[in-house]
């Protein structure tokens, strides 16, 4: 019985690694071979998965962070050390919290988009015609979305930990009684250089699964609009299992 769902996984596994490896090989060697990168289709990536995105993580990320302060400095307070708030504040946001929260965000936003898109164009024959008149699919749909994602998502982090920890330093230092400036200053100052370039690395990470899942699963469907609507939800999913699990490997392997 576990045999099927492992297969099924393993070939899938397959078919990501397969995609990638075929989208790489045009960013690298795609001018040489008369398949250049699209600047144009790049920017408008960055734009469609970056860019748009940024109200929502600043909503979600400035939410939790919130959320973090709340619930740190009620669990402090039993042992009468809330302001030491700025020190887990410091360390969980920039290295866990925004880029977990940004994959999240941009797996169920862009990635069902990118799983509906290529779905779409493989439904209507449009990956065909495209190989037809010699363009590389991979070259004119998959490149331009990868390298989207791999430049959005980080910028992304990096608003969500200005947003996160903002809106936390706003509530401790008015729940502590301080200056909102001094209490920056502190949690600026805590805040390692080595936890918030790892969570922009993450950024990094989730934006090459998120595309390399998503534009998986949207060239898999074969099966009509019923299929396409299974392999989207099925692409969100699987993005952000993958997402939550890759950042507990992170801490997992952080702690070695």
């Amino acid at each position: 019985m576990i045999f099927g769902p492992l297969r099924s996984a393993v070939d899938f596994v397959g078919l990501v690694s397969l995609n990638l490896r075929d989208t790489l090989f045009y960013v690298i060697a795609g001018r040489a071979y008369g398949q250049p990168v699209r600047l144009t289709a790049v920017s408008q990536q960055v734009l469609l998965s970056g860019l748009q995105a940024i109200p929502i993580v600043i909503l979600l990320c400035g939410i939790v962070g919130v959320m973090l302060a709340i619930q740190g400095m009620q669990t402090l307070s039993i042992f009468g050390a809330e302001q030491f708030i700025n020190v887990g504040l410091a360390v969980s946001i920039p290295k866990e919290f925004s880029p977990l929260i940004v994959g999240i965000v941009v797996a169920g936003r862009s990635g069902s988009q990118i799983t509906s898109r290529v779905g779409s164009m493989g439904l209507n024959g449009e990956l065909d015609g495209l190989t037809v008149m010699g363009i590389a699919p991979h070259r004119f749909v998959d490149v331009p979305t990868l390298l989207g994602l791999l430049v959005s998502v980080p910028i992304l982090v990096v608003i969500g930990d200005f947003a996160a920890l903002g809106l936390a330093g706003l509530y401790a230092s008015t729940a502590l009684g301080m200056s909102f400036h001094a209490f920056m200053d502190q949690l600026i100052e805590l805040i390692s250089l080595a936890d918030y370039l790892l969570g922009i690395s993450k950024g990094v990470v989730f934006g090459v699964l998120i595309g390399g899942i998503a534009l998986a699963f949207g060239r898999s469907v074969a099966g009509g609009a019923d299929d396409l609507g299974r392999k989207t939800t099925s692409s969100v999913v699987v993005c952000i299992a993958t997402i939550i699990a890759v950042d507990a490997l992170y801490s997992i392997l952080g702690q070695l």
